[in-house]
């Protein structure tokens, strides 16, 4: 059956369970491209499948003779969208690792003053950046509409940030 023929029985006739073909046909193609880019079994298959929970709400913006192009890009959007999400969950925050509480040592306070030089010496924005997501707990989205920036623009700075810091504090101990 011709994939618009399969489309408008869905859409307009309500089968639903016509879908099912899509999946069928496509099915193989969409892991094939997953796993080209995620090259992890497990992740890919999670992936085919929301590429076709995304497919099917989103059936009705689909213009088009062969639904296997319209697919693959929505397989290789999911599946760099979630190696993001995975590298941003797997990247070790610097303020978000616990400090135990413990009494006064001098090595202690050698490296919050580090840590504190290091802030000072970020441009103005970069500070009021680290000070309102660090100490005032406000979400990115909170901070890039105080200081007029996208959310997407503070996302980036606080890992340039973040790594800049890293890099400055490893430097100063080595």
């Amino acid at each position: 059956m011709d994939d618009r023929i399969i489309v408008d029985s869905i859409l307009k006739d309500g089968r639903k369970n016509l879908f099912s073909l899509i999946m069928k046909n496509y099915g193989g193609m969409v892991f094939s491209k997953v796993l080209g880019i995620t090259k992890n079994t497990e992740m890919a298959k999670d992936v085919t499948q929301t590429t076709f929970i995304h497919a099917f709400t989103s059936l009705h913006t689909w213009k088009g003779k062969d639904l296997g192009p319209w697919l693959a890009a929505i397989a290789a959007h999911e599946a760099l969208n979630l190696i993001e999400k995975e590298k941003r969950k797997s990247a070790i925050d610097l303020f978000s690792v616990p400090v135990p509480m413990e009494e006064y040592s001098e090595e202690r306070e050698e490296r919050l003053q580090r840590l504190e030089k290091a802030i000072a010496e970020l441009p103005q924005q970069d500070q009021e950046i680290v000070k309102l997501h660090y100490f005032h707990k406000m979400k990115t989205d909170e901070i890039a509409l105080q200081l007029n920036l996208s959310q997407a623009n503070v996302l980036v700075r606080l890992h340039r940030i973040r790594e800049q810091l890293k890099k400055q504090l490893r430097y100063e101990y080595e």
